[in-house]
């Protein structure tokens, strides 16, 4: 098993930046990947961008592109979600996930997942 916990959520202004964090512990060799998603109140879950846990490639939504990077840092086993020129349509739970055999957009394809945290950006 893997365990993620989040943290960096908050209140922003539009314009302003805001880092998440993912800790992850359990078994994480076997971590192939991980992703961030977030969740607008009703709305789908939706993905933000991704990462390989091993080369650090990495994936955007296009309506993160350019203003959103994800990044991992090995030793610490935590990834990284640095949020810039946010947007009042960013407001959502984020969620981390981890997947061991995928690396992609799709939310059924990751096999763990943390708690959220809530990011409300005002206008």
């Amino acid at each position: 098993q893997v365990q993620l916990v989040e943290s960096g959520g908050g209140l922003v202004q539009a314009g302003g930046s805001l880092r998440l964090s993912c800790a992850a512990s359990g078994r994480t060799f076997n971590i192939y990947a991980m992703g961030w998603f977030r969740q607008a109140p009703g709305k789908d879950r939706e993905f933000v961008a991704a990462i390989r846990w091993s080369g650090g490639s990495t994936y955007y939504a296009d309506s993160v592109k350019g203003r959103f990077t994800i990044s991992r840092d090995n030793a610490k086993n935590t990834v990284y979600l640095q949020m810039n020129r946010l947007k009042p349509e960013d407001t959502a739970v984020y969620y981390c996930a981890a997947a061991r055999s995928y690396y992609g957009p799709s939310t059924y394809n990751y096999d763990y997942w943390g708690q959220g945290t809530q990011v409300t950006v005002s206008s």
